[in-house]
């Protein structure tokens, strides 16, 4: 069966294998040759990582038809109202496109490892954790949701794709594991009804017979 590497990309690292000027690249933590990311994650974001050596499987987990649903745990400028998470969950148009419905819900701060650097945090403004699950992946899309509806992210840790998870790799760990792809997800979000809240839904997608990511929260934690 074909390979799958989960990896827990840390800030700062490019999603390439090509030497970068400036950034370290995805060599710095996976010594394996002939493997290729399945998606992508923004250089200044965190977390969940596919990537595989096999080409179909690349493609079945990349391609935007099967609608894999994504979680991420954002931290946001500001505290938000429920016109604005609203404003999130029923789609949010950008200018060149409008994003499908979102599941949005207000989480207590998790308890993950401090970032490098820091985030930077404005004294006279509160900030808070979303947890947003879309079914797409555009270039920089929940950064731009979150900015378009006045909460801009300071921090973005991806922590779930379809039935994958992190379950505790820390940054720069990876686990390898066997996919058949009969067993993947059939539609993922597609069998979702439109504009579904994250109110009916108050777990992240997990495997079959699993549970979502193993992350504790702590109140009032920051980085």
């Amino acid at each position: 069966m074909p390979q799958l590497i989960l990896l827990n990309k840390p800030y700062g690292v490019i999603c390439q294998f090509s030497d970068h000027p400036t950034h370290p690249t995805l060599k710095s933590c996976v010594p394996l040759p002939g493997v290729y990311p399945a998606g992508r994650l923004d250089t200044d974001s965190e977390g969940l990582l596919l990537l595989t050596g096999d080409g179909t499987l690349q493609h079945r987990i990349a391609d935007p038809r099967w609608k894999l649903p994504k979680t991420y745990w954002v931290q946001v400028e500001g505290e938000p109202k429920e016109e604005q998470l609203e404003m999130l969950r029923a789609g949010v148009d950008l200018g060149d496109f409008v994003t499908r419905p979102a599941q949005v819900r207000r989480i207590e701060t998790p308890e993950l490892w401090p970032r490098n650097p820091p985030v930077r945090f404005r004294k006279t403004v509160p900030d808070c954790w979303l947890e947003i699950i879309i079914s797409e992946g555009k270039n920089r899309q929940v950064r731009r949701m979150t900015a378009k509806a006045g909460l801009p992210t300071l921090r973005l840790v991806r922590v779930a794709i379809g039935p994958w998870r992190l379950d505790g790799l820390q940054p720069g760990e990876m686990r390898q594991l066997e996919v058949s792809l009969q067993d993947l997800p059939r539609s993922g979000a597609a069998g979702r009804k439109p504009g579904a809240r994250a109110s009916d839904r108050s777990q992240p997608p997990a495997a079959k017979g699993g549970k979502g990511p193993t992350f504790r929260f702590a109140r009032n934690r920051k980085d």
